[in-house]
Formats: C-alpha cells, structure tokens, sequence
C-alpha cells in the first residue's frame, strides 16, 4: 500500500491553517497543523512529515528560528521547508534561505502553486528518503563484510599459529628440551616485551613468535645435536648454523608471526657486545625482539636440566642474568626482566617440566 505524505502546516492565524488544510487533504494528503514554532518542534518528533509548509512571523520562535534547528538535527534536517510568507523582500527571503528554507509559497495562497511546490518538495524528500536508505544498507553491507573479513584474518591467523606450534613441536623430535620450554620462553619474552612498553598486538606476536627460534635445530645432524659432552670447535661451527638454518626455514612468508619468528631465530644468539652469531651484530642493531628472546632463552636454560649439566639454582640464574648485562644482553632489557620477575617465576611454575621431550620418549621406543 502507498504510503500517504504527512504535511506539517505551522501558522500562528488559525484560517490560514485551516484553508491549508482544506486545500491539501482533497489532494490526497495527511494534514497535521501546529499553531507556533515550539508545537511544530515537538510534532516533528512525534511524527516526521514528508513537507513542511512554514509561516515566518509568528510569536515566540520564528520561521527562521524554527527552521534552523530542524536543519541543525540530523533527523530532520532532509525534510523539506516551503517558507508560506507575504513577505516581498530580498532581504527576508535570503534569511529564509540562509536559515535552511527549500523553497517558497506567497500568501495569499495560491491552488496551482500550492500543488507544484509541493510535488515538487515530495520530489525531493522521495530523493533523500532512497539515498538515506542506500546509504544504510551499504553501512549494513561494509559492516557486515568487515565482519566476514574479520572472522577470515581471526581463521587466518588461528591456522598461522597452528602452523608455528606445530613446527616447534617438530623440533622436539630433534632436541631434548620440553614443550614447556617453549612455553615458557615465549611466555617470558611476551611479559618482558610488555614491561618494555610494546603494544599488546606486538606482544601477541613475540608471544607467538618466539616457539620457533630453534626451529633450525632440526637440520643438525643428531651427532652434533645430541653429544652430551662439549662441542670441539668444528661441531659448534655446525652447532651454531641451527640460527641461519631457522631463518631460511620461515623466510619468504606473509604472516606477521613468521616474519617475526624469522627475526628471533636469526638473532636470539646474538649479544649486546657483538660477539654473538651468526652476523656479530651489536647493541640496538640487533632487533628488539631478538634481545628480548635471547634473556628468556638463556634463564630457561640455565634453569632447565640437560645431558650435561644440572640445572642451576634461582640465585645463580639470576646471577649469571645480572652478570650480564651489558656484555651479553641489552642492558634496558635485563632490567625489565627483574623488574616482572613475579611474573617470571609465576611463568616457570605454571609450565613445568612434566614429561619428557618428544625426542626422548621416540627414543625410548626405538631402544626397547
């Protein structure tokens, strides 16, 4: 069914309201009258018409006044306003104009004008009301796309971290650390990460980053990998290309997490004074996140039992930590490492050496 157009006809006179009436509703329109500008406010809000037929000089809030605030509201400020006026002058007119009039009706009113201005206005709220109506269903559309392409970056990004747990764990099949040390090295390098002032997007991605630094351990040869005494000096030369081996592993990739764990594998080794490996690079030219890793790796190692050694005490650790820095590790990072040092030992009770590495129960049922 058509919808019938509701016009809004605000006259302080009471005939010239009544002879609008008497003219409109013939041709098929909703009359609502209002005898001054703050009931034809009011009668906007209740029910918004299609037309406004407008007198200016009126008591109390003008047309002008009136007119205005209608344009001034983001509701109302398509309806159109036909100024219904005697008033000749270009002054007044410009005013009208100025105060946000569409169009103009001179009294004494007359049918054949008062029909085509007002086709002519419904014409125009027509045109409004479809753009309005565009505009919300595309907002609706880019919403509801964003959302879709929302839910597909969360799958993306879910699959990405799959695919960084899944290749740390194939690390164990190489190595005798733990997953829980993988944990917990990617966990103490996120809440250093953010002691230092990262974002929280930055520290998600170290946080999901750092599993892999070792991923290139898996192209070592065990004998080298799984001597249980001290390397000579050849097999640490082999020992220590497992760096440049994890970078070519995750090089080439589109995922932030990736990248960045391309960034940690290549550069947790190296030391704040430049003698690290595999480039030597010192002090801030090494990346951030591969000095913050490198702390997190070495606590964990020294508190961690291997084939060769014992694990070490908390006040050792944290000895050798403090000892150091500025040698081994950034200064400003070690200090944030003791400055969440709650954190970090709250991290080393959480994910405890459980059971053994993947390596060694693969091992235990090869000897059996």
């Amino acid at each position: 069914m058509e919808k019938i157009p509701i016009i809004l006809v605000v006259d302080d006179e009471d005939r010239n309201r009544r002879l609008l009436e008497a003219l409109l509703v013939p041709l098929g329109y909703h009359v609502i009258l209002a005898s001054d500008g703050e009931e034809a406010l009011q009668k906007v809000q209740g029910i918004p018409p299609d037309i406004i037929l407008l007198d200016i000089m009126m008591p109390g809030l003008n047309g002008f006044e009136v007119a205005k605030r209608l344009k001034e509201n983001e509701e109302t400020k398509i309806i159109p306003i036909v100024m219904v006026t005697s008033l000749q002058d270009i002054g007044s007119r410009i005013r009208a104009l100025e105060a946000g009039a569409d169009d103009f009706l001179t009294k004494p009113v007359d049918l054949s004008e008062l029909k085509a201005r007002v086709r002519s206005s419904l014409q125009v709220k027509a045109y409004h009301d479809h753009m309005r109506n565009y505009q919300k269903e595309l907002e609706a559309e880019v919403e509801k796309r964003t959302e879709e392409l929302k839910q597909a970056l969360e799958t993306a990004k879910i699959a990405s971290l799959d695919t960084i747990h899944r290749l740390s764990c194939a690390s164990e099949y190489k190595d005798e650390d733990t997953g829980a040390h993988i944990n917990r090295m990617s966990n103490y390098s996120s809440v250093v990460a953010h002691q230092m002032g990262l974002t929280r997007d930055e520290v998600d991605t170290i946080l999901y980053a750092a599993p892999m630094h070792d991923a290139g351990k898996i192209g070592i040869p065990d004998k080298v990998l799984l001597k249980p005494g001290k390397l000579d000096p050849g097999e640490w030369e082999i020992m220590k290309q497992h760096t440049t081996i994890g970078g070519k592993i995750l090089s080439n990739s589109d995922s932030e997490f990736i990248k960045l764990a391309e960034v940690i594998a290549l550069t947790h080794h190296e030391k704040w004074d430049g003698s690290g490996y595999p480039r030597g690079l010192k002090g801030a030219a090494i990346p951030l996140a591969g000095r913050i890793t490198a702390i997190a790796d070495v606590f964990d190692a020294l508190m961690s039992k291997r084939p060769y050694k014992e694990p070490f005490s908390l006040e050792k650790s944290f000895a050798i930590i403090r000892e150091g820095q500025g040698s081994h590790f950034d200064p400003e990072v070690v200090e944030a490492f003791f400055a969440v040092e709650k954190e970090i030992l709250l991290i080393k009770e959480t994910f405890r050496d459980k059971e053994p590495s993947l390596f060694i129960q693969m091992r235990g049922i090869e000897q059996k």
